[in-house]
């Protein structure tokens, strides 16, 4: 029906067909008023066909002005070209499907409910982008839990690292080198000395090609860090200083000499961090982590980890110098007790000590060499069980009475071990010790014999001038300290001219695993070979090939040439 009633010209068939249609239609005339609508259209509307016909759609459906619908009819109208659209109508809560051509007849309109295609559109999309977030929630949780593994692991490599580090120097250079690239992208790990002048020790670059810079910087970084930079103040407060973004103001504040901030400026610092390492309530030194441009600020987690790591360093780095001090002590102990031995004339006496590389630096291993009253040179080589100072104090008490009671009267090597034993057990030394006391005698025509005994110790060597090497086996005796009552025995044999004697400890040639056959061979093939070497060289030579691998015992070394 048109607006005044009349019927909508066309065919009467037609025309039910049309308003028998299930898909909705209406017809808008050139003045924006619903020519006709079919029952289907009306319906979906919520309104009646009698209710719109003749009305202005646009005062009845005010809400779709400034629409996709009035958009997509006003320019159907305008072009004579068919269109459409799909727009949420907010009045219904209905999506619709809009279908528009112009005809002689009016504006031909016809629209579809899609809102159930568009909701499951909708919760499809939904449903791929709630996989999506799941998805990447589990790539960032596996990267946190990836980072998580890797500042474990760091944790655990410094308790190992420094620990086992020979000194403070090393250990501090191990922190350096482990905490970057995972906390860093260079450090500086600072040591504050006794008398309280400050080291930066440690160093680490990630870039090879900026190893120089930072180390230019370094030498420069202690004589001219203003007291406000981070090291001296967390050295002074004893608390973590983080920056997480340095600017031009911080680095003039941190560095008052120019000359620094020209070395400091190729690293490009954008971030720093420096954590106190505080070690039996004393602050010892500081590390400080230093991000280039490209890596940005430190995370929470990177702080948190190193803030760990500075406290299970200081207690490494303040092990370290408890250690260093206890082998200097141990050092000089070792030194007072191992004393120069005599040059007697017509001699040549060299000697030569190593202590163990695990522990402490001493041990019960010893060498000796004096007079007697009628002027004759005895030397003495010995081992006590241990390489400790316990061992080093009963090492003191054996060379002690070996020295004394060898000195008290010329007596043979024998005999003298046989008093040495008693005397130890008498005393109640508590210890057990292996010894060899030789005794070089003058023979009256200007040459020497040698006189030896042994107490469960090494055989010596004699090295020829022409090379050859002799084992100066001798009837061996049980080590000293058993109060064994039964007979000692000496050997004597003459000492060529140009000929070399070489007694040692054990440590010289046994190792783990190896049989102590093979380790004399070995022994006694180097010294031949060393057949024209000075004593100090062959001695050198042996410990250098020996002890390559590594000091596993003790060992000390005496050689006494015939010129």
């Amino acid at each position: 029906m048109v607006g005044d009633g009349t019927p909508l010209p066309s065919h009467s068939l037609l025309v039910e067909a049309v308003e028998g249609m299930e898909r909705p239609l209406f017809v808008l005339d050139a003045d924006w008023r619903f020519r006709y609508i079919n029952p289907a259209g009306a319906r979906i509307l919520g309104r009646t066909v009698e209710g719109l016909v003749g009305e202005h759609v646009w005062v009845q459906f005010p809400e779709a002005v400034g629409s996709g619908f009035e958009h997509l009819y006003r320019c159907v109208r305008a072009t004579g070209e068919p269109g459409s659209t799909e727009e949420y109508f907010a009045p219904l809560d209905t999506w619709f499907r809009a279908d528009a051509v112009l005809t002689d007849a009016g504006l031909v309109v016809t629209y579809d409910d899609v809102s159930g295609r568009r909701r499951a559109e909708e919760e499809r999309a939904a449903a791929v982008a709630a996989r999506e977030q799941a998805a990447a929630a589990a790539a960032e949780a596996a990267v946190r839990a990836e980072e998580a593994g890797r500042h474990l692991l760091l944790l655990g490599d410094i308790n190992l690292a420094m620990s086992s580090a020979a000194d403070v120097d090393e250990a501090v250079d191990r922190l350096a080198h482990l905490v970057v690239p995972v906390l860093a992208d260079w450090c500086l790990v600072s040591v504050v000395e006794p008398d309280g002048t400050r080291r930066d020790v440690g160093r680490a670059h990630i870039d090879p090609e900026m190893v120089a810079a930072m180390h230019r910087y370094a030498d420069a970084r202690v004589r001219t860090n203003a007291p406000t930079a981070p090291v001296p103040t967390s050295l002074r407060s004893g608390r973590p200083v983080v920056i997480p973004r340095l600017t031009e103001e911080d680095v003039t504040l941190m560095v008052s000499d120019p000359a620094a901030r020209e070395a400091l400026a190729p690293l490009q610092p954008s971030a720093v961090a420096t954590f106190p390492l505080v070690a039996r309530g004393e602050v010892i030194g500081a590390f400080t982590l230093v991000n280039g441009r490209a890596r940005g600020p430190h995370t929470d987690e990177e702080v948190r980890t190193a803030e760990i790591a500075s406290r299970r360093a200081a207690l490494a780095l303040d092990n370290a110098r408890l250690a260093s001090v206890n082998r200097e002590v141990a050092e000089r102990l070792q030194l007072s007790l191992l004393s120069p031995p005599v040059q007697p004339a017509g001699l040549e006496l060299v000697v030569r000590y190593r202590p163990a590389t695990r522990g402490v630096a001493i041990g019960g291993d010893w060498y000796d060499a004096f007079r007697q009253p009628d002027g004759d040179t005895v030397v003495v080589i010995g081992d006590v069980m241990g390489h400790d100072i316990e061992a080093a104090a009963a090492m003191g008490q054996v060379k002690t009475l070996v020295r004394a009671i060898a000195f008290d009267r010329v007596e043979e090597p024998a005999g003298v071990l046989g008093r040495v034993d008693a005397a130890l057990v008498g005393l109640g030394v508590p210890s057990m010790a292996t010894a060899l006391v030789c005794r070089l005698e003058r023979d009256g025509e200007g040459g020497h014999r040698l006189r030896w005994a042994s107490a469960g110790h090494p055989a010596p060597m004699l090295l020829g001038a022409d090379g050859t090497v002799t084992d100066l086996d001798v009837p061996v005796g049980p080590p000293l300290g058993i109060g064994w009552r039964g007979e000692r025995a000496d050997r004597v044999v003459a000492l060529r001219p140009g000929s070399t004697l070489l007694l040692f400890t054990d440590g010289l040639f046994e190792r783990r695993g190896a049989l102590l056959d093979d380790g004399r061979d070995r022994l006694r093939a180097l010294v031949a070979d060393g057949a024209g070497l000075p004593p100090t060289d062959l001695c050198d030579r042996l410990l250098a090939e020996l002890l390559a691998g590594g000091v596993e015992d003790d060992v000390a070394l005496l050689a006494v040439r015939v010129p």
